[in-house]
């Protein structure tokens, strides 16, 4: 049944889009993020789906849609640098065979994010891209929180939506992903048009809050932990009421710590006596690793180059029965991932690669700050929206930022295409916010968000 749902969704998303181009890129985001041939045993399993898409996408943009209104960002051009460098390095790489592997979905990720702020052109275009990602990742959330709810989480035991344990479907990644959204879903659900204001959608707002907030607890990612409580502090710079938000915020951690499983509380302590967990201390000695490498190949070993390292670190022992300190234990590993995005640039793309993904993220959170306050006092029907959402985007990014300390997801997809949607919405305001030719001396006036413009996909 499943097979055909899969099937039948996707034949009718595909078919939609000859009618309403942009549909197509719609469809590709959802692709890319579900990934539903991998939940298909047999139709979709069968096709190159995200080949059909994308092609449809990409020539349905080049064929059909109008193009006056799309502009190149400088972030395009640091990801079109970040694409050419990478694909330099695999060339280069030091495990030519594995490298080609990761490169095969990366340039896939970087280009895509690259072409999607082209084709939002129109406030309805950047809704409807937000709507889809949030919805896309409720498609993955959603079946976790529920499992999670009938006592069926676990540390690496958790099965999402699919049967798989990479991408959007490993822990860690998902309850990060989770965390940084619900910005974003508070946003669609205060001024988004596609789904009007009604107590249904606040409702779901709400449910898919809380299926956001058990990801950390079904996948007992510690990561996720993290990026809950960034959020949580993060909210009171804009939150109106503080103390109360603060109070509630208290009271149900409270409530809820109880009702948590034995499990995800030992995990989690493991984040304060770090020196006794193993998979801590192996990230620890594989940055060490990753730094010293750095120094010698400064320009990056290539995808996958972490297969290179040899670890030997030394595991603090739990105290003895008797109550005294047990010997510590030596460990060696080799192989070992850099769980971590920015050690994952460093070593496999090397310094200039760190700095250009630096770059393009630091500048994303520069570029929705200021737009946050560029438009936070402006009141007019069609500017309300604009300072939440860069709001949004901003929290969530920050919140990214802050896991990838503890996760390799350097090319998520998911990341690069709210990459994507941060520089079409910034090219989107540049243009609508252009001052109109005006006689000498008369005032300058902000061009009205929608006056005139064509919001239709």
């Amino acid at each position: 049944m499943t097979d055909y749902t899969f099937f039948l969704f996707f034949v009718g998303f595909v078919a939609l889009g000859f009618k309403r181009p942009f549909l197509w890129v719609l469809c590709y985001c959802y692709v890319d993020i579900v990934s539903p041939q991998k939940g298909s045993w047999h139709l979709l399993a069968s096709l190159p789906v995200s080949l059909i898409v994308f092609a449809a996408a990409v020539g349905g943009w080049l064929l059909v849609d109008d193009k006056r209104d799309s502009r190149f960002t400088y972030r395009q051009g640091i990801l079109c640098a970040l694409l050419v460098y990478c694909g330099i390095t695999t060339l280069l790489a030091d495990f030519p065979v594995e490298a080609l592997g990761k490169w095969s979905w990366v340039w896939k990720a970087l280009l895509w994010a690259i072409i999607l702020p082209l084709t939002l052109r129109t406030r309805l275009r950047i809704e409807a891209t937000a709507l889809v990602l949030v919805l896309s990742l409720g498609a993955i959330i959603i079946p976790g929180a529920i499992k999670t709810v009938l006592g069926g989480g676990g540390y690496g035991t958790l099965r999402l939506l699919v049967d798989d344990n990479t991408g959007l479907f490993e822990g860690s990644t998902i309850s990060l992903a989770a965390i940084a959204v619900i910005p974003l879903i508070w946003w669609l659900a205060r001024f988004g048009t596609i789904f009007p204001k009604h107590w249904t959608v606040t409702l779901f707002a709400v449910a898919l809050t809380g299926a956001c907030i058990l990801m950390p607890v079904g996948t007992q990612a510690r990561t996720g932990l993290v990026c809950l409580a960034v959020m949580g502090v993060l909210v009171l710079r804009t939150v109106k009421h503080r103390f109360l938000y603060m109070a509630l915020g208290s009271i149900a951690l409270m409530v809820a710590v109880p009702f948590l499983p034995k499990s995800f509380t030992d995990r989690m302590n493991t984040i304060e006596n770090h020196k006794a967990d193993q998979s801590a201390s192996t990230r620890l000695a594989v940055w060490g690793w990753t730094w010293n490498y750095a120094k010698d190949h400064p320009g990056g070993g290539g995808f996958e180059v972490y297969l290179a390292n040899k670890v030997r670190y030394r595991l603090k022992s739990d105290p003895a029965s008797d109550g005294n300190s047990s010997e510590p234990a030596y460990i060696e590993e080799a192989g070992r991932a850099f769980h971590s995005s920015y050690f994952e640039m460093l070593g496999e793309q090397g310094w200039p690669g760190l700095m250009l993904w630096l770059w393009l993220h630091a500048s994303g959170l520069w570029q929705m700050e200021r737009i946050r306050r560029k438009w936070r006092k402006r009141t007019g029907p069609d500017e309300l929206w604009v300072a939440p959402l860069a709001n949004a985007l901003m929290l969530g990014h920050v919140v990214y930022m802050v896991g990838a300390l503890f996760v390799g997801i350097a090319y998520q997809p998911f990341i690069l295409m709210l990459v994507g949607l941060q520089c079409g919405f910034w090219s989107y305001l540049k243009r609508i916010d252009q001052p109109a030719r005006r006689p000498m001396g008369q005032a300058r006036h902000p061009r009205p968000l929608a006056g005139g413009e064509p919001l239709g996909v």
